[in-house]
């Protein structure tokens, strides 16, 4: 991202020095909409180049899904033998059995990965 937009920047300065290249032109060679042009230049405008360059923080907050709780009985699964007609535990295989016992109302095959 940031070098998607100091290529907006540099390209849309319309300075002595340099070449008038069009928003068409830029949506082109970077595989982008003209909305992000238009952002890209709004953030410009009213926040300044570093911010422009930088990317903002997530305002996001991700909730924990897997307490500690849950994780020992998941690492209790991992360590037990498989069932039967598999050779080893799944990822897949183990987020499906926490389900299946109630240990969680559901978690994915990345979270256990995680874990």
């Amino acid at each position: 991202q940031t070098y998607r937009a100091a290529y907006i920047l540099l390209n849309t300065d319309e300075g002595d020095y340099s070449r008038k290249v069009t928003n068409e032109r830029i949506c082109e060679v970077l595989r982008i909409g003209m909305r992000t042009i238009d952002r890209v230049k709004k953030r410009f405008v009213e926040e300044g180049f570093e911010a422009t360059l930088e990317r903002r923080p997530s305002q996001r907050v991700y909730e924990r899904k897997v307490d500690g709780d849950v994780e020992a009985k998941l690492v209790a699964l991992c360590c037990s033998a498989p069932p039967e007609g598999y050779a080893r535990w799944s990822l897949r295989l183990l987020a499906d059995k926490m389900v299946e016992w109630e240990y969680i109302d559901k978690i994915s095959h990345v979270t256990v990965g995680k874990v």
